[in-house]
């Protein structure tokens, strides 16, 4: 059977104090009498073995220190084990009191409270694994907090088409609306809209849990910048935006490229919906500080301060846009995903609402550098 650990820790004190207080009382009960009668010999002149009175004397004297040595190391001793037993009690409370306490935390965080929060011990080790279970209970709030409001944003989502569809299958029905190809093609825009937003949230998911599958190869991120402009390059004539691309120089990178040709075109694309006829989108393509970069600069609505960050949410629209995307709005969330799947990042800046904004793709140009997570299927 195992002890519970504040009998153990009470034992392990204790255990000391009885090693310390017997080594104590052997060290003074065999070498005391020695010591004592060799201080008297030296006071009298004569051996302890002397036949004379002064032997006799130093006999009763002997057995009387003997006595009371004994009769005071008892004491001493008992008195010694009581006060470190007490010591060793109190102590014992006060280290299993922040534990019983982090033990508190952690029971109410697995039934699902997670603002409660474990105080500080003064042990430096203790407060160690009380501020790491702090971190843990709001890690998982953040995490509970993002799952509720994932589950409202994607039942809004859903909510627009859904009732799209079912005004148009009511208006059928009643004969409303006439069975003809305008109508049936309304009802497919809203049923690709939904398989869309199935298919979003599946990479989102997939990504966020790292197990989207990647292919990497040695391939030129500013070849696959070409390749993507080139391919939208239409789309920005029907526009009417000017596209310009920068990306002369090769940048050898080792990706999944389907995975990169995701991010860049998700890219350009969010920089067309924001940029109005007459404006500029530029992408480039350079070796920056030891990395590849990819710059998607354009000239449209620009972004607040406070939109810096937020943008990469889910389902996260700027507010005041005067241009909606056809897309989920998991688009950027997706490709901060992806490109943190190859050791880099999306980021984006702007001088304000008005001003444009800058989005870069950074990503490393070594192949060992490639953190190779191989996915789950």
């Amino acid at each position: 059977m195992k002890w519970p650990l504040s009998v153990r820790l009470f034992l392990s004190y204790a255990g000391v104090v009885v090693v310390g207080a017997g080594v104590a009382y052997l060290t003074i009960r065999l070498l005391a009498p020695h010591l004592f009668d060799q201080q008297l010999s030296m006071m009298n002149g004569v051996g302890v073995g002397g036949m004379s009175m002064v032997g006799a004397t130093t006999g009763g004297v002997h057995s009387a220190f003997d006595a009371a040595l004994t009769t005071a190391l008892l004491v001493g001793t008992s008195a010694s084990i009581l006060v470190a037993g007490l010591v060793a009690a109190m102590v014992t409370r006060r280290l299993l009191h922040p534990l019983d306490a982090v033990r508190a935390a952690t029971r109410g965080i697995a039934e699902g409270s997670y603002g409660v929060r474990v105080p500080l011990p003064s042990e430096p080790e203790l407060a160690a694994l009380a501020t790491d279970v702090n971190t843990l209970a709001m890690a998982l709030a953040d995490t509970e907090s993002r799952r509720v409001r994932l589950l409202g944003e994607v039942a809004h989502e859903m909510r627009t088409p859904l009732t799209v569809l079912d005004g148009y299958v009511e208006g059928l029905i009643d004969g409303v609306f006439p069975p003809e190809p305008e109508t049936f093609a309304s009802l497919g825009e809203e049923l690709r809209r939904l398989h869309r937003l199935a298919s979003d949230l599946s990479s989102l998911s997939r990504a966020e849990e790292q197990l989207m599958d990647l292919h990497p190869v040695d391939g030129d991120l500013a070849d696959l910048t070409r390749r993507t402009a080139l391919r939208l390059a239409p789309q920005f004539q029907d526009m009417e935006v000017k596209l310009e691309v920068k990306a002369d120089e090769r940048v050898p990178v080792c990706v999944d490229p389907d995975r990169i040709t995701q991010i860049l075109t998700n890219l350009l694309g969010n920089a067309l919906l924001a940029t109005p006829a007459g404006g500029t989108v530029s992408i480039s393509a350079a070796t920056v500080a030891g990395c590849g970069q990819v710059l998607v600069t354009d000239t449209g609505l620009g972004l607040a301060e406070a939109d810096l960050d937020r943008i990469f949410e889910r389902f996260y629209r700027v507010p005041g846009s005067s241009r909606r995307s056809a897309g989920s709005g998991i688009g950027l969330t997706i490709a901060r995903a992806i490109a943190r799947r190859h050791a880099g990042d999306v980021t984006v800046a702007s001088a304000g609402p008005g001003h444009g904004a800058t989005f870069s793709l950074v990503l490393p140009l070594r192949p060992n550098d490639f953190r190779d997570r191989p996915a789950r299927p």
